[in-house]
C-alpha cells in the first residue's frame, strides 16, 4: 500500500477494527517514512453468479427470484417461509462455495427440485411442472410416477 503523501510502498499497520456493519476491516497505518497516518479498509470481493438462462442470455444471480419461484410453488402447502428461504440461502451458498462465476437454470432448477422433494412432494410436482415444462399429461404423469418410485425407495429402507 502506498503512502498517499510521500508514495512510500512500506507502512505498519497502528489499528485494526471491524466497520459497524462487519463488512470490512478499517486500518490506520503509518508510514515508514514521513510518519504520516492513513486510514484504508479491506473487504471481501463480490465476484457475481452469472446464471445461463435457456435462451443462452445471461443475467446476476437474484436469490429474491427463486425465493419468488419457490413461493409460488409452496402456495397453500405446509411450506414455512422459513423452509423457502433456507432452501434460497442453501441454493446460494452451494453455488458460492464451488467457486462458481457462471450457473445454468438447469442446475439451479435441479438443485431446487433435490430440496423440495424432502420436504413437500405437491410443492415438488408445481415446480418440476414449470421447471420442465411439461408439454402434455403423459409427461406429467412420468414425473409422479418417478416420484412415487423414489418415494416407495425411502419407505422400504
Amino acid at each position: 500500500m502506498r503512502c498517499p503523501y510521500c508514495s512510500y510502498e512500506e507502512s505498519k499497520v497502528v489499528d485494526s477494527r471491524s466497520t459497524e456493519d462487519y463488512t470490512a476491516i478499517r486500518r490506520r497505518r503509518e508510514c515508514l517514512k514521513c510518519g504520516k497516518r492513513y486510514t484504508t479498509y479491506e473487504k471481501v470481493e463480490d465476484i457475481p453468479t452469472l446464471v445461463i438462462k435457456k435462451d443462452s442470455t445471461r443475467e446476476n444471480f437474484n436469490k429474491e427470484k427463486l425465493i419468488n419461484g419457490l413461493i409460488k410453488a409452496c402456495q397453500k402447502r405446509p411450506v414455512s417461509r422459513r423452509q423457502i428461504e433456507d432452501i434460497a440461502d442453501d441454493i446460494e451458498k452451494t453455488i458460492s462455495n464451488k467457486m462458481l462465476t457462471e450457473v445454468s437454470t438447469d442446475y439451479i432448477g435441479e438443485m431446487v427440485m433435490d430440496r423440495l422433494k424432502n420436504i413437500d412432494e405437491v410443492s415438488y410436482v408445481r415446480f418440476a411442472s414449470v421447471y420442465r415444462q411439461f408439454k402434455d399429461i403423459n409427461t406429467f404423469m412420468e414425473e409422479i410416477k418417478n416420484l412415487m418410485g423414489l418415494s416407495e425407495e425411502l419407505h422400504k429402507k
